[in-house]
């Protein structure tokens, strides 16, 4: 290493969900190389082995306390897709409003307390004029939270926890950084908008309780879902509780058109810089969702499939996660898993993946990364050997590029908006801008959804949950199939291998497999890695950059890696026994 070149380890990354390191070399101010890693044990596929795979998707949704539902849904359209069900219409609709409840209030808390704070300088709003900040605020909405007197308020608040020395939510972070750009006023109206949407979250998420039961972790069921429709009925999903769903999605719709989508346009001419900051890889996937016509209708989707090459926005190619010869394989070069005979060299498709731990690391702590061998507890996926990005920049790519007509508009009237050309989404800040456009069209989607069920109810169609199928004596002695969903974080599938009515074997690829994965065996990157080339490090003390771009993703490496073990090589029940 020249005395030039530095190393920046971030260890953990936080205000993400799991265990993320980043190191990255700096030479001259910029980013000349970077790895990713999830240092913790990955282990779930081991646990599913030999259950009944009805119940896989409540094993499954307790991956991860955010990314929630949608790991239960890709369990269960995996176990359909095997056994050949097809869930009711009022059970599809159901799930879609889920779905779109879980975007909308995943994007919300990203934006604004996860990754708004590398953009809103807290202390700064200490100096702001409560007026001009008022003024701001009704110059780009007409949220009814805008008065002078509320922003001096909250002002005096914030000033109290700075003077006491105890910034609780907003402590330990890089204030006063040259990074920042906002000025005083809106950063006090980030702030504000920051302590709004947490009162906000937790109304939201009231629907997922309506349907499922509860959250987090609401229930599913093979077949459909496991409530019923009733009007009249105490019991059941009646006029009462159906009225609050519709409160609550229009509640949802008010706040990320008159808050969030506008704070995020206030905000993005500041820092345009960043429109040419943290592209990264050229490569994007999206498996589509949100079907209207049953789950393998896939031009039914609101999400369209498809994958985008070299940023070639004038093609969008097919993809098959059934293809086993040519589509999706894991690799584990630099992982710390072997496959079968203790091979390394080639990947697998899913459903012959396998999951054998093999740690060959040093133990922790340790200084630096041995990122000339394994590095990683994270396998790395590909699509026909390239590096893929997933998430919502993605799904916008694939929608832009396919003139899906409603994604096209949204992403054509925000670029009109910041007065910047396509090209802008390339980057760190059109992967943050790409997050609030899907926000808005799932709010709209999802009241949508709604309004079709209620017509759907209204037809006498109450239908939730179909017994088709359910017997397991009706399944061939063996079968396969594969779940697929667009989580908040990006493409997310479930591969499923039935044999004598049990999982014979289970392979999860997350959004952050794809994303956070380590390099392949011909030295490609993979998307947090080669995001990070080029970027500019003003002081490697306080690599405020890194986070920025790599909160872009909204990393969850909960769902990557699952299980945590400090030290060695452990054997699998071990493991599983701890």
């Amino acid at each position: 290493m020249s005395a030039a070149t530095n190393r920046i380890v971030v260890d953990p990354v936080t205000r993400i969900e799991g265990h993320l390191r980043i190191e990255a070399e700096v030479k001259d101010g910029k980013i000349v190389d970077a790895w990713s890693a999830g240092t913790m044990v990955r282990g779930l596929e081991i646990i599913l082995k030999g259950r009944d795979p009805r119940d896989a998707w409540a094993f499954c949704e307790r991956v991860c306390g955010v990314c929630t539902t949608v790991h239960a849904l890709a369990s269960v359209r995996s176990v359909e897709d095997a056994i050949g069900i097809q869930v009711p219409p009022a059970a599809e609709l159901i799930r879609n409003i889920m779905h779109c409840v879980q975007n909308v209030q995943d994007h919300v808390i990203h934006f604004y307390h996860l990754h708004a704070l590398d953009w809103v300088d807290v202390v700064s709003a200490l100096k702001a004029d409560p007026k001009e900040t008022s003024r701001v605020a009704q110059s780009i909405s007409r949220w009814p939270k805008s008065s002078p007197g509320y922003f001096a308020d909250l002002q005096k608040r914030l000033t109290g926890f700075v003077q006491s020395g105890q910034l609780g939510i907003f402590a330990n972070a890089y204030w006063g950084h040259p990074a920042f750009k906002l000025p005083a006023e809106v950063n006090l109206l980030g702030v504000a908008h920051y302590l709004e949407a947490l009162e906000w979250q937790k109304e939201i998420v009231k629907v997922h309780a309506v349907f499922g039961g509860k959250n987090p972790h609401p229930n599913y069921l093979v077949g459909g879902m496991p409530c019923s429709l009733n009007l009249e009925e105490p019991n059941a999903i009646n006029a009462e509780r159906l009225a609050l769903v519709g409160k609550l999605l229009n509640e949802a719709r008010d706040f990320v058109e008159q808050v969030y989508y506008p704070d995020l346009l206030a905000i993005a001419p500041y820092y345009l810089d960043w429109a040419s900051i943290g592209g990264g890889l050229k490569n994007y996937l999206c498996y589509g969702d949100l079907p209207t016509a049953g789950f393998n209708q896939h031009d039914s989707y609101k999400f369209k499939r498809g994958v985008i090459l070299d940023r070639n926005l004038n093609e969008v190619l097919p993809v098959d996660p059934r293809d086993t010869q040519t589509g999706i394989e894991e690799l584990i070069d630099n992982s710390w898993y072997e496959y079968q005979g203790g091979g390394v060299t080639g990947g697998r498709h899913p459903w012959v993946g396998e999951t054998n731990l093999k740690y060959t690391g040093p133990k922790p702590p340790y200084e630096h990364l041995e990122v000339d061998k394994k590095y990683s507890w994270l396998k790395t996926p590909r699509w026909k050997g390239h590096a893929m990005e997933v998430g919502p920049l993605s799904r916008m790519l694939v929608g832009f590029a396919g003139n899906n007509t409603p994604i096209k508009e949204a992403v054509l009237e925000a670029l009109g908006a910041l007065k910047a050309p396509a090209s802008v989404l390339f980057s760190t800040l059109g992967r943050t801008a790409a997050r609030g456009i899907e926000a808005r069209l799932c709010a709209k989607w999802g009241l949508e959804f709604f309004d079709s069920l209620l017509a759907l109810i209204k037809a006498g169609d109450t239908r939730t949950f179909t017994k088709a199928r359910w017997d397991p004596a009706t399944w061939p002695a063996e079968c396969k199939g594969v779940g697929t969903c667009e989580a908040p974080r990006g493409a997310l599938a479930h591969w499923i291998v039935i044999k004598d009515r049990k999982i014979e074997n289970y392979q999860l690829v997350v959004p952050s497999t794809w994303n956070a994965s380590p390099r392949d065996a011909k030295g490609q990157r993979s998307a947090y890695e080669a995001s990070l080339i080029g970027t500019p490090v003003h002081d490697p003390k306080q690599p405020l950059e890194i986070i920025r771009t790599i909160h872009s993703f909204d990393p969850c490496l909960a769902c990557a890696v699952h299980l945590y073990e400090n030290g060695a090589e452990v054997a699998h029940h071990e493991l599983l026994v701890r």
